[in-house]
């Protein structure tokens, strides 16, 4: 069953500051609105593998098997100082261009996609969420999971795009402003890099 618990539990877990979140502001910053959409596509996108473990039971593999965890774990780790570096020189998600081409659109989505999907802690989240939502006399569990994940992610990408356009109203303030887009693009990277040490240190 859908509950106001449930979709305010949930806005308030996107809206929260996290790797999805900068990325879309920073893409928002460097390429203007259309791109933040597709970056805030590309960020839900990547929480369906997770959602699709949690719904089938799968994360629970993933919680017992220490190797799957940690490769996935030095592999996400990877990718946000990876992201981090390019968003602190500038050619990354922080990159200033005009215009989309189909092969940054592809881009776009491919970072947002990899930056959650390279995170585990993401599938052991929704398997100790979602089930908290599920109705005891539901009699069919999965496809009342299945329900509550597809709002989630469409809270996800509705946050996330709002943030994304936030970022694109404000972005010929600071585009003219090289030294100030040059500094927000290192925040941003630290920010990444914190995560990625986050990430790192954090336990199962």
């Amino acid at each position: 069953m859908i509950t106001f618990d449930y979709l305010l539990t949930s806005l308030i877990v996107v809206a929260l500051p996290g790797t999805g979140v900068i990325y879309t502001l920073a893409v928002g910053l460097g390429r203007g609105r259309k791109a933040s959409i597709w970056a805030a596509l590309g960020c839900t996108l990547g929480i369906v593998p997770h959602m699709a473990a949690s719904i089938l039971g799968l994360s629970a593999l993933l919680d017992t098997s220490a190797i799957a965890f940690e490769t996935v774990r030095y592999l996400g780790v990877a990718w946000l100082l990876y992201m981090a570096w390019g968003m602190w020189h500038g050619t990354g998600a922080m990159k200033v261009t005009a215009n989309d081409t189909p092969t940054s659109i592809l881009k776009t989505l491919r970072d947002g996609i990899l930056l959650n999907l390279l995170n585990p802690k993401l599938s052991l989240f929704f398997l100790a969420f979602l089930p908290q939502f599920v109705s005891a006399n539901t009699p069919d569990t999965t496809g009342e999971m299945t329900v509550l994940g597809l709002i989630f992610m469409g809270i996800t990408f509705g946050v996330f795009a709002v943030y994304g356009c936030f970022a694109a109203a404000l972005r010929h303030r600071i585009i003219e402003r090289p030294n100030v887009m040059r500094w927000v693009g290192k925040g941003f990277a630290a920010a990444f890099v914190a995560m990625g040490v986050k990430l790192l240190t954090a336990g199962r």
